[in-house]
C-alpha cells in the first residue's frame, strides 16, 4: 500500500521478467507494458474497520480504470486484498491477480505445515479485517505476540522512508520473537527494510505475486517472437514490427 509499495512490485515483475526470459532477455524492448494507478485515497486502509466504505469506493474507481488497460493485474497492497472476493464479482475485464490465490498456490507448493506472519493489525489479528484469515484452514499461523509494535514499525516506514535507521534493528527485534522458521512478510512496507541479519526465511508476498505477473506477461513476449520469425521468412518487416510496437505499447 503507498507509492513505495507500487513501485516496489514494478521494480520486481521487471527483474522476475528478465530473469524468466535468461538469455533470450534484450532490455527495454523485452520488459512488459506495466499501467501504474495511484490513489492516496486507499491508505486509510491501515484503519479498515473505521474507513471500508470510502476505501471501497477508491478502490473500485481504481480498479475499474486499471482492469481495462491491463490483460493481468494486481493491487500492490496485503490489506486491500481483503476486497479481492468483492473486486471478483464486479466482472472486469482482464485477470485480477489476488495476493491470496498467490499465497495459497505457493503454500500448496511449498509443503509447509507452519507459518509466521507479519502484517499490519488488520492483517495479523486473523479477525474479520484480515485477507489472510483463510490462511489457518491451510497451515498452523504464527503471528507477533506485540502486534501493536509491528504497526508501528509499519507507520514508520511510511512516515520517515525505508531508509531509516532505526527502522533495521526494530525489525529484526519482532523476527526473533517468532518461533516459525519461516516468515510470511504480509506488508508491502516490510520488505523494503527486510535487509536484515536471520536465520529466519524472509518470504515477501509481493515478490511472489510479482513472478506470477511476469510469467503472465510470457506467452505475450512469445506470440509476438513467433510472429517477428514468421515475418522475417517471408520478408513481411513492416506487419512484424507493428506487432511488436502495439504488443509493447
Amino acid at each position: 500500500m503507498g507509492p513505495e509499495a507500487g513501485i516496489d512490485l514494478w521494480a520486481k515483475v521487471l527483474r522476475h521478467n528478465a530473469d524468466l526470459m535468461g538469455e533470450d532477455f534484450g532490455g527495454d524492448l523485452d520488459a512488459p507494458r506495466v499501467v501504474i494507478l495511484s490513489e492516496p485515497l486507499l491508505g486509510l486502509s491501515m484503519d479498515l474497520s473505521r474507513n471500508e466504505t470510502v476505501v471501497w469506493e477508491a478502490l473500485k474507481d481504481a480498479a475499474a480504470a486499471i482492469s481495462v488497460r491491463c490483460d493481468h493485474w494486481a493491487i500492490a497492497c496485503n490489506t486491500l486484498n481483503w476486497f479481492a472476493p468483492r473486486i471478483s464479482k464486479l466482472g472486469l475485464p482482464g485477470e485480477f491477480v489476488s495476493f491470496q490465490s498467490v499465497l495459497s498456490d505457493w503454500i500448496a507448493a511449498s509443503g509447509l505445515t507452519r507459518l509466521g506472519l507479519l502484517g499490519a493489525a488488520p492483517v495479523t489479528e486473523m479477525g474479520v479485517w484480515s485477507a489472510y484469515r483463510a490462511l489457518a484452514d491451510l497451515v498452523e499461523v504464527e503471528t507477533p505476540a506485540d502486534a501493536e509494535a509491528l504497526h508501528s514499525l509499519i507507520h514508520d516506514v511510511k512516515r520517515l522512508g525505508s531508509s531509516d535507521p532505526t527502522l533495521g534493528w526494530r525489525f529484526k527485534a519482532l523476527v526473533e520473537t517468532m518461533r516459525a522458521e519461516t516468515l510470511l512478510l504480509a506488508c508491502t512496507e516490510l520488505p523494503l527494510i527486510a535487509d536484515i541479519q536471520t536465520a529466519k526465511r524472509l518470504v515477501d508476498v509481493t515478490d511472489l505475486v510479482a513472478v506470477e505477473l511476469a510469467r503472465r506477461s510470457l506467452p505475450r513476449w512469445n506470440a509476438i517472437n513467433k510472429g517477428l520469425e514468421a515475418a522475417h521468412s517471408s520478408g513481411a518487416t513492416g506487419k512484424a514490427m507493428a506487432l511488436w510496437e502495439n504488443a509493447h505499447g
